[in-house]
């Protein structure tokens, strides 16, 4: 991983038209994907991983939000696995508990060069949609298995307890946040692999 990348990408479907850029570096954080809650929600991975991205998305929102979250999620996911491109002397796993105020999630990653997705939050399926345009409270799943696929990384979250489905959800974008922010500290000079590759 280079300390100066900046990463941008683009994707163009029949369905959506994204582009960003991104880099583990401190900067500008700008989001703009039609579904105001959801750019709140990558805004916070951006902020607490300590990374910049500016991501603008145009989706058929008209249809449903589904196109925009995961292809957003494809794309971004893109832009980590370029920007990790050299995994030199990363400590490469973290975990941690994060709570946010009657919420408690817990969230394993292992920047592993193998695409895995565990996701034990469990939100009824007839939670209201947060924000307006609405995003629907499962489709955080959607997002991060797109994510964790095209990311090729391994993450496991857990919600341990929690009521407030906002509260649930941004504790789940923090707790990614702050394992890349972990995970990515330099502890040598090694590939920290027997395998000497990741």
């Amino acid at each position: 991983m280079s300390d100066n990348s900046i990463v941008s990408v683009s994707r163009k479907t029949k369905e959506t038209d994204i582009e960003l850029s991104f880099g583990f570096i401190p900067g500008e954080i700008t989001v703009d994907t039609g579904l105001p809650f959801f750019d709140h929600m990558l805004s916070q991975l951006a902020k607490h991983s300590g990374s910049s991205l500016i991501l603008k998305a145009k989706g058929d929102l008209e249809v449903d939000a589904h196109h925009t979250i995961e292809d957003t999620g494809i794309l971004l996911g893109e832009a980590v696995d370029q920007a990790l491109f050299d995994k030199t002397g990363i400590k490469r796993f973290a975990s941690i508990q994060l709570p946010l105020d009657e919420t408690l999630v817990e969230v394993a990653l292992d920047i592993s060069g193998r695409s895995f997705l565990t996701y034990n939050v469990q939100i009824g399926p007839d939670a209201m949609s947060l924000g307006t345009p609405g995003f629907d409270p499962q489709l955080a799943e959607e997002f991060l298995r797109a994510f964790a696929t095209s990311a090729k990384v391994t993450l496991h979250i857990n919600l341990k307890y929690g009521k407030n489905i906002h509260h649930i959800l941004e504790a789940v974008f923090k707790g990614v946040a702050v394992c890349f922010k972990e995970a990515l500290e330099k502890k040598g000079d090694q590939i920290p692999s027997t395998k000497g590759i990741l």
